[in-house]
C-alpha cells in the first residue's frame, strides 16, 4: 500500500490527503514532523521536507509533484482541467497558495500562534501576528475575491486550484482567523463550500480533535 509521510497539520500534507480522498485511494499515513528528520526519511525526501509519498514505483516529494503524479496514475475523478488555459490557471492558483499565502498565513500567523507555543515552547507575539492579519493578509484575499465568478476558482468543477487554496484556509481557521464576510463575501462563501466537501471536512475534524483547536 502507498505511504504518505508528513504531519497532518501541514497544509501541503493536507493537500495530498484531499487528493487521495477525492480519488478514493487507500494509503498508510506516517505523520513525520519535518524537524531533525532521520537519514531514512531523507532517502525518501532529499530536502527533508513534507509531504513525501512512496508506492511500488518509488519515492516522490513535494505536494505539487505528488498530486500531479496521482492525477496521472488515477485520472478519475479528474482534478486538473483538460482545457490548456484552465489547466494553467489551476496550476497558477495552486502556486498562489503555496508561494503567496503560505509565507503569510503559515509563517507569520499559523506557525507563531499554533506551532511555536505548542512544540517549541515559544510564546506567540500577538502584536506581530495581528499586524500580519491586518496588513499582509487582506491583499491576498482581495485578489482571490476578484477571481471568483462561480462556485470554483477555475471553470465549473472542483480542481487542484480549490484544493491548494482551500488547505491554506484550514490552517488560518485553526489559528483563529476567518474570512470577513462583509469585505470578502464571495471568498467567505467559497471557503465554506470547499471545507464542507467530505474530503476536507474529515481532515479538519481530525486536526481539531488531535490538537484541541
Amino acid at each position: 500500500m502507498p505511504t504518505l509521510y508528513g504531519a497532518g497539520l501541514s497544509p501541503f500534507v493536507r493537500k495530498v490527503r484531499v487528493v487521495l480522498a477525492e480519488k478514493a485511494i487507500a494509503y498508510d499515513h506516517d505523520p513525520v514532523v519535518p524537524f531533525n528528520v532521520s537519514a531514512e526519511f531523507k532517502a525518501i525526501s532529499p530536502l527533508g521536507k513534507i509531504p513525501a509519498y512512496k508506492d511500488e514505483h518509488g519515492p516522490l516529494s513535494d505536494s505539487s509533484v505528488i498530486c500531479a503524479y496521482l492525477e496521472k496514475r488515477h485520472p478519475t475523478p479528474a482534478l486538473y482541467p483538460t482545457d490548456p488555459y484552465q489547466y494553467a490557471r489551476a496550476l497558477w492558483f495552486e502556486e498562489y497558495a503555496d508561494g503567496g499565502i503560505t509565507p503569510v498565513g503559515g509563517a507569520k500567523i499559523f506557525f507563531p500562534r499554533i506551532v511555536a507555543p505548542r512544540f517549541f515552547n515559544q510564546p506567540a507575539d500577538e502584536t506581530v501576528i495581528q499586524k500580519a492579519i491586518d496588513e499582509d493578509l487582506p491583499p491576498l484575499l482581495t485578489y482571490l475575491e476578484s477571481q471568483l465568478a462561480g462556485d470554483w476558482l477555475v471553470g465549473s468543477q472542483f480542481s487542484i486550484a480549490d484544493i491548494g487554496v482551500g488547505t491554506q484556509f484550514v490552517n488560518l481557521r485553526l489559528a483563529g482567523v476567518t474570512v470577513d464576510t462583509q469585505k470578502f463575501p464571495k471568498l467567505s462563501r467559497y471557503i465554506a463550500r470547499v471545507h464542507e466537501r467530505p474530503s476536507f471536512k474529515a481532515l479538519i475534524e481530525e486536526d481539531r480533535a488531535a490538537f484541541g483547536l
